[in-house]
């Protein structure tokens, strides 16, 4: 069954001081999936983020937030975002369920009730009623995401939601925000410069670079689509003839050609090279990761 779009993007452009600096962006969301969105120093990725939360207007372009216009529909639109940039704003002199409170007084038809079942989808029933200075920062990540989900939003957009936690904290994070998008059907639209845990967390991901968007797909095909073979073998000419009949041969290192990893074909081309009297001595398979990925695609630029 196909999922609702969420948020469509199309267009996206936003010029400053008569400089281009997003140029062009198109992209979606759907329900119940996260969505990494990458980009270097610079990319325009934050710039984009305020752009979909209605901080600042777009230059041209269209924004379309759960069927509603972002510029002519804005409060109807607005109503489906909850968002989170890094460390939440709290009042630590609060107790947590106080923090709820108040902000719960600025979104129309928040009822107590809303309020028990946020604290309890988060896990903080046992710590709520506790003043916000006595959490750990984990508990105010939570704390500030309860917050965003008072109003029922479509959409959760989380800026470096790991940002400063341990390792513990940032595992329990990604598994929190898979529960999100798997039970509660949120579209989860997550930034991080930790490639490892976007890796690990989302659906699909994409890369900014230069206020344009260079890759949007699965986090699955980017890296398969990405994997090698190295062939160490002798003699080197006759085994790249013998692989460029079969595949395409990326490079030549030494006595090592690379190749793409097709786990299907490789017994095959290894008999096709020893039929040939070719000396096989190595066969290692290189699967990469999303940041090997990021480095190749944006040129070793430094994320943000």
């Amino acid at each position: 069954m196909t999922k609702n779009a969420t948020l469509v993007v199309t267009d996206l452009r936003k010029t400053i001081r008569n400089k281009e600096i997003i140029k062009g962006l198109s992209f979606e969301l759907t329900e119940g999936e996260v969505f990494g969105f990458l980009g270097p120093n610079g990319a325009g990725k934050t710039t984009t983020i305020r752009m979909l939360v209605g901080l600042i207007k777009p230059t041209s372009g269209h924004i379309s937030i759960c069927g509603y216009d972002l510029h002519r529909q804005f409060s109807k639109a607005i109503r489906n975002i909850g968002c989170i940039v890094e460390n939440p704003e709290l009042y630590p002199y609060l107790s947590g369920w106080e923090n709820l409170e108040h902000f719960a007084r600025m979104v129309p038809d928040i009822p107590k009730e809303r309020i028990v079942e946020v604290v309890e989808l988060v896990g903080l029933q046992n710590r709520i009623h506790d003043r916000v200075r006595t959490y750990s920062l984990g508990m105010r990540q939570r704390l500030g995401i309860a917050q965003a989900l008072l109003g029922k939003p479509k959409i959760l957009i989380l800026d470096e939601p790991t940002n400063g936690l341990d390792p513990v904290g940032i595992r329990e994070m990604r598994e929190f925000i898979r529960f999100l998008a798997e039970t509660e059907g949120l579209s989860v639209l997550v930034s991080s410069h930790l490639l490892s845990e976007i890796q690990l967390m989302c659906d699909r991901v994409a890369i900014m670079s230069k206020g344009k968007m260079i890759r949007i797909d699965t986090v699955e095909h980017l890296l398969k689509e990405q994997a090698r073979v190295a062939w160490k073998v002798n003699p080197v000419e006759t085994a790249k003839n013998i692989l460029s009949k079969e595949t395409v041969v990326i490079s030549v290192q030494g006595g090592t050609l690379i190749t793409p990893y097709e786990a299907k074909q490789l017994p095959k081309w290894n008999e096709k090279l020893v039929q040939a009297g070719v000396e096989v001595s190595e066969i290692q398979p290189k699967l990469p990761t999303l940041e090997d990925l990021f480095i190749e695609l944006t040129g070793g630029e430094t994320i943000d």
